[in-house]
């Protein structure tokens, strides 16, 4: 099976004109334009597989949303190519358009004046979708979204929270093979954030949508996604999926004692004990240094221990150990 997205060399530069400073300036300015070239993407390649959650991450002005846009037809490339389910973006955007489902977080594809019913009328006619199927799907998605009682609200009376499963709602109505995400659940509340991840998730196993993402929030990535590549000045500088990601560049786990005393202590070579509550303590394993299982055992053998818990540690953490080696 071909992949979802295919890109080769792929850039993308910007020109703007340099400002320039006085009267003089702005006057020989609009005479002999001086302008300055940004690059915003840098050449970058990679594969997506048909059924994958890859996540697009980096510092502000990395170059995600500007990927995004060029993958889904927006923006046409300085240079290079690129394959969307077998499509040229920037050729073929009507084509394209019927076969994936954008969302951008701070826009919005609804009518802020319309109730949300009928924007979802209007997407639908807009994809020429009609008949038992797109009924069956439009219902299953109000369902699952629980919109029903926000239906017949303006869209801009909603909330964020509201609007955004609104937003994926709406971008899914077609029923896309392919859904690209620009920060979905930015500004959300904890429970719509993890309402979206968990719907997302959920509708892309049982459908084989492929997903691509980009996010600040890393449980987003956490969660969502299977797949992380970073992008750092315009550049791809990692490609792992997220498991592989966390143990090369994280060699730590946290451990969480629940114990009777006040204070538990382990002083061993490796270990960091983290802020913590009473009879709560947290340590910072260095694996490379020490073996979990010592630990543990020293943990037990301090006597009284109720409960141990072993994790990685966040998903931020990991970012930032990646920016700070590349």
């Amino acid at each position: 099976m071909p992949p979802a997205v295919t890109v080769q060399n792929l850039r993308k530069d910007f020109r703007y004109p340099r400002r320039r400073s006085g009267m003089l300036g702005a006057l020989t300015g609009a005479l002999v334009p001086d302008y300055q070239t940004i690059r915003a993407v840098g050449g970058i390649s990679f594969e997506i597989a048909v059924g994958e959650r890859v996540a697009i991450i980096g510092p502000n002005g990395a170059g995600k949303s500007t990927t995004l846009k060029m993958l889904s037809g927006i923006l046409e490339p300085t240079d290079g190519a690129a394959s969307v389910l077998g499509l040229t973006p920037w050729l073929h955007r009507k084509a394209l358009a019927y076969r994936i489902g954008v969302v951008f977080g701070q826009r919005s594809q609804l009518w802020a004046e319309l109730p949300a019913q009928e924007s979802f009328t209007l997407l639908a006619r807009i994809y020429d979708q009609s008949g038992p199927e797109a009924d069956h799907r439009r219902a299953g998605l109000i369902e699952r979204f629980e919109l029903g009682p926000l239906l017949a609200q303006p869209v801009g009376r909603l909330s964020l929270g509201q609007r955004m499963r609104c937003e994926i709602a709406a971008s899914l109505l077609h029923g896309p093979s392919l859904l690209f995400l620009d920060e979905p659940t930015i500004g959300l509340d904890i429970t719509a954030k993890a309402a979206i991840r968990d719907f997302i998730t959920q509708n892309a196993r049982e459908s084989g949508q492929t997903v691509v993402l980009t996010s600040h929030d890393t449980r987003d990535i956490e969660l969502v996604c299977d797949r992380v590549i970073v992008i750092n000045q315009g550049r791809i500088v990692v490609d792992q999926a997220t498991d592989q990601l966390r143990r090369r560049f994280l060699s730590h786990k946290l451990i969480t004692l629940n114990a009777p005393s006040r204070r538990v202590e382990i002083d061993l070579p490796g270990v960091t004990r983290r802020p913590s509550e009473a009879h709560l303590a947290v340590f910072e394993i260095d694996t490379r240094r020490v073996r979990v299982e010592a630990v543990i055992a020293a943990a037990l053998d301090g006597g009284g221990i109720e409960d141990i818990t072993i994790e990685d540690p966040p998903m931020e953490e990991v970012i930032r150990e990646i920016y700070a080696v590349v």
